[in-house]
């Protein structure tokens, strides 16, 4: 197979720490237009949250870079 069963764990992982991130990501918003809410600028929406999705990202490159343990018919791996 292209994939092996460690690399599939960590694509799964990597999409859920990226969904985690976007989820974090969300709200700060105001129920009326016409007032500004400063929530939407706090350090978990501006911060915390892109650098989980670039670490979501990171595994994800990993997953797909990753080789595996796989043995050649000499042997050798």
């Amino acid at each position: 197979m292209a994939i092996t069963p460690r690399g599939l764990r960590l694509l799964v992982a990597g999409f859920i720490v990226m969904v985690a991130g976007y989820i974090l990501m969300t709200g700060g918003g105001s129920d009326d237009p016409a007032v500004f809410n400063e929530a939407m600028f706090d350090f978990r929406r501006l911060v915390a949250a892109p650098i989980v999705i670039l670490c979501g990202i990171v595994i994800e490159v990993a997953a797909i870079m990753d080789k595996g343990n796989k043995k050649d018919k000499t042997g050798e791996e």
